[in-house]
């Protein structure tokens, strides 16, 4: 084993944890996000909570965000709540930080 070789793995060890993490905020996040859109929606618990999962299920149909901010601002418009792309955005945005504040608190 030479010092090169441990540092490929470790670099590939936390290439796959840095990863993981991001997926885990995504996730989060999404669920979050659509917490927030449900209650706008004036959803029950048990809505809200199938809700979340169609949300985070919505990102997985692409690369990006584009695919779950689609789903959103359909969904909130379909429900007549008036809202537009760049506060679907900023609550994205807002819900990520929060994802990643409550996941670096574990």
């Amino acid at each position: 084993m030479t010092t090169f070789d441990d540092r490929e793995r470790a670099f590939e060890a936390k290439y796959a944890r840095d990863e993981e993490i991001a997926f885990r905020v995504t996730a989060r996040r999404n669920k979050l996000v659509a917490h927030w859109a449900a209650e706008l929606m004036k959803l029950t618990p048990e809505e809200t909570d199938a809700y979340a999962k169609a949300v985070v299920q919505a990102d997985f149909e692409e690369a990006g965000d584009e695919d779950v901010i689609r789903k959103l601002l359909g969904d909130l418009t379909a429900a007549g709540v008036e809202i537009d792309d760049a506060a679907v955005r900023r609550a994205l945005a807002d819900q990520a930080a929060e994802a990643r504040r409550q996941l670096e608190a574990r």
